[in-house]
């Protein structure tokens, strides 16, 4: 089965409800931006839902870490993910937790392989992956590399917000926009894996829309990105 066969037939029957421990194209030196998603004045709406597929965090409460970046390579990136309650007016949500997961630069996720869906074999490895709890700011942040594509997808972060008691709140992806991409995956040690073969639009997961999907990037090939997301969970 290829990856492609593989995200189509396993979404669905992906699932990751584990237990775990709570715990308190341009040049290479331009700046690219992508100013178009203001998380602050969107509507007080639930963020989309998506499929938790495919490659889950399986190992939960060793994972607490904010640097997830490992041994990979790539262009670094922050990535700060702010939490909103919609059951609080879009209230800062503090003391959950928020789990995230991606591939590195050429379209590979730790902790699996050696199977159709990942020919190679990562199963006893851990980067790309890690847990935080949202501050007192709703905030919750890593440092990590830009991360790479494979085919039938557009480039994307998993993400998982567990409440304080360890229940299910979303399950969502971040999406990013096509130009930044470009410009990252033309350059350093992304070349050789080529620009992404799908767009948002054509993505199986983002076809619906990505308006409040949709990260805010700032930021260079030379000097680094920063990604600022906000989404927004029904928390009780």
């Amino acid at each position: 089965m290829n990856r492609l066969d593989f995200l189509k037939k396993g979404f669905s029957s992906l699932s990751v409800f584990a237990a775990f421990p709570i715990m308190e194209a341009c040049k290479e030196d331009a700046i690219v931006e992508n100013p178009s998603i203001d998380s602050t004045s969107q509507s007080c709406a639930v963020t989309n839902s998506e499929t938790p597929g495919p490659f889950p965090i399986r190992r939960p409460g060793d994972l607490i870490t904010s640097n997830i970046v490992s041994d990979r390579v790539g262009v670094p990136i922050e990535i700060n993910i702010t939490v909103r309650n919609v059951n609080a007016n879009c209230e800062i949500l503090t003391g959950v937790l928020v789990d995230i997961w991606q591939c590195d630069k050429d379209g590979y996720y730790s902790e699996y392989g050696g199977n159709g869906s990942q020919s190679v074999n990562l199963t006893d490895v851990h980067f790309l992956r890690g847990r935080q709890i949202t501050d007192s700011a709703g905030l919750a942040s890593w440092t990590s590399i830009f991360p790479g594509w494979y085919p039938g997808r557009a480039p994307h972060i998993h993400v998982h917000i567990y409440s304080r008691s360890g229940a299910s709140l979303l399950i969502t992806q971040i999406a990013f926009p096509k130009e930044i991409c470009d410009t990252v995956y033309r350059q350093g040690v992304y070349a050789s894996h080529g620009l992404q073969d799908t767009t948002n639009e054509r993505d199986m997961v983002f076809s619906d829309g990505v308006a409040n999907e949709m990260a805010q990037i700032s930021g260079s090939v030379a000097n680094g990105f920063v990604l600022n997301h906000t989404i927004n969970v029904r928390a009780l």
